[in-house]
């Protein structure tokens, strides 16, 4: 049997890592809603060995953290992170309320989640965003988002309204890649 050794990516033992909790508020929370989708891998194929990792804003747009400048406060039964592993079909799901617009150093940030994927043959992670299809006159004043020139590349980080929340598939390469950030 091989020896694991830090050069190695996260593989098989991804899931035994990194637990599993994909509620970043209660369930049953007020204005509580699911954000459901895929991962694809670059042939287009389901990732059934991701993970997905959200990091979120409360509805007033404060984070639980008490890095935020306007004081760690949020939302009762809401905590801001959530993840969960992908099923044999590459989807996951993951609960949450709908983030506020937060302040950034360049201006006002549209409401959005950061995503961050784990996934087989990553060394290390990939994050992206995800904006809400409501907030048109938000994501325009959007610093971070007004950076990405390319209307298909922005297209990547707007989720889909659904019947019980939103969805948002994540592409990790390929046609229709989705946009992921240098962090």
């Amino acid at each position: 049997m091989p020896r694991t050794t830090p050069s190695q990516t996260v593989g098989p033992f991804l899931h035994i890592g990194l637990a599993d909790d994909p509620y970043a508020a209660d369930e049953g929370a007020p204005g509580g809603l699911w954000i459901r989708g895929t991962v694809y891998d670059g042939a287009g194929a389901p990732m059934p060995d991701a993970i997905v990792e959200t990091w979120q804003a409360d509805p007033d747009g404060r984070f639980d953290h008490p890095a935020d400048p306007r004081g760690a406060r949020t939302s009762p039964g809401f905590r801001g992170f959530a993840r969960c592993a992908t099923d044999a079909d590459g989807a996951y799901s993951v609960f949450t309320r709908k983030p506020g617009a937060v302040p950034g150093p360049a201006g006002p940030q549209a409401p959005h989640i950061d995503v961050s994927l784990f996934a087989r043959g990553m060394l290390r992670r990939v994050v992206t965003r995800l904006y809400f299809p409501e907030d048109a006159a938000a994501r325009a004043a959007d610093p971070v988002l007004s950076a990405i020139t390319d209307d298909r590349e922005r297209d990547t980080l707007l989720a889909r309204a659904a019947d019980d929340g939103y969805r948002f598939d994540i592409r990790v390469q390929g046609p229709g890649e989705t946009v992921f950030f240098d962090v």
